[in-house]
């Protein structure tokens, strides 16, 4: 396991309560990872309808979207550990009636996609909890270590989770279920040991103010605004994955043994990143850090799309991979690190809305190009659009771009 701590003044508690979390954040992602590919392949399999299989998109994107924001609200008038208690609970019943049901041979795609909808609520009801549970957990110092180590987990999940869901299928979804809600078991009984102190405000009633007080306050914080615009246009922009299939079969001449291994690249590239900045401190510059990072963002782009040769694409994707990961994690700890503590569920789910946002059009946005322009140009204009979007922030958010530490406390 990636641990962010070295210095023998990092106290036992921040090192137990961290340790906790990730274990806990590692073994939710490999269930749910593991959960997508069953049910994905059990609903095919039942119906043989790919329109079926869009409606576990819809079902999983219009929570994420819609309560987000009176997530975000929770998160900050509430005890954040109970609220990832209860999100998590109540997926595991989910899961543990979507195993028991699928063994006794009891399921049909309006079930499975029910319970996919109960799951999907839950998730985003208890995501900004979670999100903004970890600054509470490690020293200011050291949270983009922390961030590192948390997102490298999450892409090692995000690897193998599938392959391992694919793996346990073969003896049936009911047993991939089942495995998921003993994963999601240790998962709640990490964080009910989890030591967090967090003392929430006086509660409030939900008004519209306070709902929407997470995009007032990022408003008024350039640095907060900033680095969330760029992430949203950078990922707009920059889809290409989105149009792997195209350049497997059609550019790269390969099969999708190829297309696999270009799957895998990014997730390779940001792993390995991840695990490095785990174990190593961001001290200066990383306002130019994190542009440079999304500089080569677009790069990676642009030498991908102009690629041929299926190494030089993997290479290409390696790298994507990386430069992202560099970036998230500076971006995410000092989102974290720039709000207030009763501020940060609501200014977590902002954010989330504008990932999924930004994920969901960024596809369709290469897909539509594509379809006009060629698959090859359609990621070249993503590429050269990064590139324009990262010379315009550094121009319209100054202090962002000089920007010494994360933390400025």
């Amino acid at each position: 396991m990636p641990t962010p701590y070295s210095d023998a003044t990092d106290s036992l508690f921040h090192y137990r309560s961290f340790t906790a979390f990730w274990l806990a954040r590692t073994a939710s992602s490999f269930g749910f990872q593991m959960l997508s590919i069953a049910v994905g392949w059990q609903i095919y399999s039942l119906t043989g309808s790919a329109f079926d299989l869009g409606l576990i998109g819809l079902v999983q994107f219009l929570p994420a979207v819609l309560l987000a924001l009176p997530a975000g609200h929770i998160a900050d008038q509430f005890d954040r550990r109970r609220v990832v208690l209860l999100g998590q609970a109540t997926e595991w019943i989910a899961i543990a009636v979507l195993a028991g049901l699928t063994l006794a041979h009891r399921t049909d795609e309006i079930l499975l996609l029910s319970l996919i909808f109960i799951i999907s609520v839950a998730r985003t009801l208890e995501a900004p909890s979670l999100q903004s549970m970890l600054p509470a957990l490690v020293p200011p110092a050291i949270l983009a270590r922390a961030t590192a180590a948390n997102a490298a987990s999450m892409q090692t999940a995000s690897m193998m989770g599938p392959a391992l869901g694919g793996l346990i299928y073969v003896a049936g979804p009911g047993v991939v279920y089942a495995t998921t809600a003993a994963l999601y078991l240790i998962s709640i009984l990490m964080v009910s040991r989890l030591r967090y102190d967090h003392a929430p405000p006086p509660r409030t009633p939900a008004t519209f103010a306070s709902v929407f007080a997470g995009i007032h306050f990022i408003r008024r914080r350039p640095d907060v605004l900033g680095v969330i615009s760029l992430d949203l246009f950078a990922v707009l922009l920059g889809g290409a994955t989105a149009l792997l299939p195209i350049f497997a079969k059609d550019i790269l001449h390969t099969g999708p043994w190829g297309l696999g291994l270009l799957r895998g690249a990014p997730a390779v590239g940001g792993l390995l990143v991840g695990f490095w900045l785990s174990r190593r401190s961001l001290e200066r510059n990383v306002g130019k850090i994190m542009f440079a990072s999304v500089a080569g963002f677009g790069v990676a782009t642009l030498l991908f799309a102009f690629s041929t040769q299926l190494w030089l694409s993997l290479l290409a994707l390696f790298a994507l991979g990386g430069f992202d990961m560099v970036s998230m994690v500076i971006r995410g700890a000092l989102v974290q690190l720039d709000t207030p503590d009763d501020m940060r569920g609501r200014v977590s789910a902002v954010n989330s809305i504008f990932i999924n946002t930004s994920n969901q059009l960024g596809e369709f946005e290469s897909g539509m190009l594509a379809a006009w322009l060629g698959a090859a140009p359609a990621v070249a204009v993503g590429g050269v659009g990064t590139l324009l979007v990262v010379g315009l922030w550094m121009a319209w958010f100054p202090t962002l771009r000089s920007r010494q530490r994360l933390h400025n406390g």
